[in-house]
């Protein structure tokens, strides 16, 4: 893959273009540190949009559902969707109420998804959506035997029509607006874990895995 992402019409930003990039590397970065990407696809009565979990597998994006899904069993042959993966960093107050905003990194990409059915494929799949929620985990962990991989669709997604978008620094108040008496600022934001609280199903006490002490979602 080439270092730039594909510009297209489609990836092409017009509001705020200083904000914009195709610069891969800052795609993959942003796409490693999310969890949920929105998905969206023509659904025949309209466009339908849906929260899953996602994967990065090299320059591959990998979603995943259940066989009985009736939007998944239709990309045997291919499909077109669109991926958006927001993070969201912090609240801008500005002076005047229309120039507050949001600092934030996404990414969107669009393509044809396609099914992986190979079993090899499907295995290092799974194990690139655990990783991608929890480091670690896939190796401390039962992996997916025949039938739950026979229940499950598995779509790849290449990283290759895509945009860059990030918002960031202080507000961006116009010139009129500068001497007004109110407070201006970011109120940073962040995903952090707490705590973790073991299941009260396991049988006996066992000792927290240092993935699960030591998680950030800052990766």
């Amino acid at each position: 893959m080439t270092a730039e992402l594909e510009k297209t019409e489609r990836t092409s930003i017009s509001r705020h273009a200083e904000r914009g990039s195709y610069d891969r590397e800052a795609a993959y970065a942003i796409l490693d540190e999310g969890m949920i990407a929105h998905v969206g696809l023509d659904a025949g009565s309209g466009v339908m949009v849906i929260p899953m979990t996602y994967a990065r597998l090299g320059d591959d994006l990998i979603l995943h559902g259940a066989v009985a899904s009736r939007w998944l069993s239709s990309f045997k042959e291919g499909r077109p969707v669109s991926v958006c993966v927001t993070l969201l960093d912090g609240l801008v107050l500005a002076q005047s109420a229309f120039s507050h905003s949001m600092n934030y990194r996404s990414v969107v990409v669009f393509g044809d998804a396609r099914l992986i059915e190979d079993d090899e494929q499907k295995q290092a799949a799974f194990k690139a959506l655990l990783e991608q929620l929890v480091p670690g985990r896939w190796e401390d962990s039962r992996q997916p035997d025949r039938k739950e991989t026979d229940a499950t669709t598995v779509l790849a997604l290449p990283i290759k029509e895509a945009s860059v978008k990030v918002r960031s620094g202080p507000p961006q108040d116009a010139a009129k607006d500068l001497e007004l008496p109110y407070w201006t600022g970011v109120i940073p934001l962040e995903l952090t874990a707490g705590e973790a609280i073991p299941d009260p199903a396991m049988k006996d006490e066992r000792a927290v895995p240092e993935y699960v002490s030591t998680f950030s979602v800052k990766r």
